[in-house]
């Protein structure tokens, strides 16, 4: 196959194609879990390449790996160790083409870090809501094709909901001109949804079109020391009665995930002493600062008074609020520095979350003395990022060899028990992979396959991927 590689770097020049060398920022997952060898990296900088180089494919039946920022958890944007799969990075494609004020909408290239993509839309005096840890690094192209979802999802919604219109490469190097800045066409089929969240299994998406909104007038952030997981839900319930849509952001944190950044990040804050549950929540106003601090006195001052809220802190400027959300966002790199684990990204209604952790926490205790569950997430929108670290003493990767099957099946059957998802924001990848296909509606299951035969019929597009 790698005869058909100078026909390829016609194609794209030498700077758009690398081979041979050290190929691992591309080859191997952020996680460390599906490291792969590929037959080459593609690194087109247009659409017309993008498309150029899956007609290449097509015609060669050249299996792709699209690859946005590479910042996924589910093993989907690295290739397998087979050497035959071309890693397609849209790295290169970092424009932002066009700011729409008066439309309130941005259309920009799916190489742009996200972080980008929200500078933008600042300097128009708008904002782009979509905000997760990995901002810095992560792209919009990876953002959409995995429906990320992030913190402000309570109030904006998630990926999906933040776009408009799509410009996506077919398996067979056709251009879908989709960059729409509608809010309403009723005029076929939702071609745009199907992509968003597909995972590059159906297509490659180049450029989106995204929504804007006013940029609030005041952010007031807050942290509240909860007795229990219920306390938080009650909590949240306030919460949205008393604030409405300013209650942009609600994360909770259980006492072992700050335990883990205490421990392993030391140099962090901790404004507020640790507790059965932390709330990570924040307030965005348009009526300014004052307005929403009267909000949040009184929404805390009514939790404390009802023994829902044993402490709280009040950010009292920005340098504060970044480190009161870096105590939260933290927690993923201070799992990483402490060893693999089994990570669960799961969604429930708000009404069974504290039910299920109780139950699946007592479940895991019994299973296996020691356990260590570490349980951070989107309270407001109901996902969880329920992790498990091995007992004290324990190897992490002997933990995950000898127990991550049967604690995935404990928690994915109690998920769905109540109602729940397996997947929440990160996507299915290679990761969830068996797990969707033995959960998943056999009829949803079956629609699924048909559409991914009738859009790529010679399966190139990310194969061994969601299904």
């Amino acid at each position: 196959m790698s005869d058909l590689l100078p026909a390829l770097r016609a194609l794209l020049g030498e700077a758009g194609l690398l081979v041979g060398g050290d190929l691992s920022a591309f080859e191997r997952d952020w996680r460390g879990r599906y490291p792969g060898r590929a037959l080459a990296v593609a690194r087109p900088a247009s659409t017309d390449e993008v498309a150029a180089v899956m007609r290449w494919c097509h015609a060669h039946r050249v299996p792709v790996v699209p690859q946005g920022g590479n910042t996924g958890l589910v093993g989907g944007s690295t290739p397998d160790d087979s050497g035959r799969q071309l890693v397609l990075s849209l790295g290169r494609m970092r424009r932002v083409r066009a700011v729409d004020p008066a439309n309130a909408s941005l259309t920009a290239e799916a190489g742009c870090v996200l972080a980008e993509v929200q500078q933008a839309a600042a300097a128009a005096g708008l904002l782009f809501p979509l905000s997760l840890a990995a901002e810095g690094s992560c792209t919009l192209g990876g953002n959409l094709a995995t429906n990320a979802g992030g913190t402000q999802v309570l109030r904006y919604g998630n990926a999906r909901e933040l776009c408009l219109g799509l410009e996506v490469v077919t398996a067979n190097g056709e251009v879908l001109h989709g960059l729409s800045g509608l809010r309403k066409d009723n005029t076929g089929y939702d071609l745009r949804g199907l992509f968003i969240g597909s995972e590059g299994t159906l297509g490659i998406i180049t450029a989106a079109t995204l929504k804007l909104f006013p940029a609030p007038a005041a952010r007031l952030t807050a942290l509240a020391a909860c007795p229990s997981l219920d306390a938080a839900v009650e909590l949240l319930g306030l919460a949205r009665a008393r604030a409405g849509d300013a209650l942009t952001g609600f994360e909770v944190m259980n006492h072992a995930s700050r335990a883990l950044v205490a421990r392993q990040l030391p140099q962090l804050q901790q404004p507020l002493a640790n507790a059965a549950w932390t709330v990570l929540l924040e307030l965005s106003d348009a009526e300014g600062s004052e307005h929403a601090q009267q909000l949040l006195e009184a929404l805390l001052g009514t939790a404390l008074e009802r023994g829902g809220v044993q402490d709280a802190a009040v950010a009292q400027n920005l340098q504060q609020a970044q480190a009161f959300w870096q105590l939260r966002e933290a927690i993923p790199l201070a799992q990483a520095q402490a060893g693999l684990n089994i990570k669960h990204d799961i969604a429930l209604p708000v009404s069974e979350i504290a039910g299920f952790v109780a139950e699946t926490d007592a479940a895991l205790a019994a299973y296996l003395p020691g356990i260590e569950v570490i349980d951070f997430g989107h309270l407001g929108d109901g996902n969880l990022h329920y992790n498990v670290q091995a007992p004290t003493g324990v190897a992490p990767a002997e933990f995950l060899a000898t127990h991550e099957t049967a604690i995935n099946a404990m928690v994915h059957d109690a998920v769905q028990r109540r109602g729940g998802s397996i997947s929440a924001e990160h996507g299915i990848g290679r990761l969830k992979r068996d797990e969707l296909a033995r959960r998943k509606d056999p009829t949803a299951l079956a629609l699924m396959r048909a559409i991914k035969q009738a859009l790529d019929p010679l399966g190139i597009m990310n194969p061994g991927r969601v299904l």
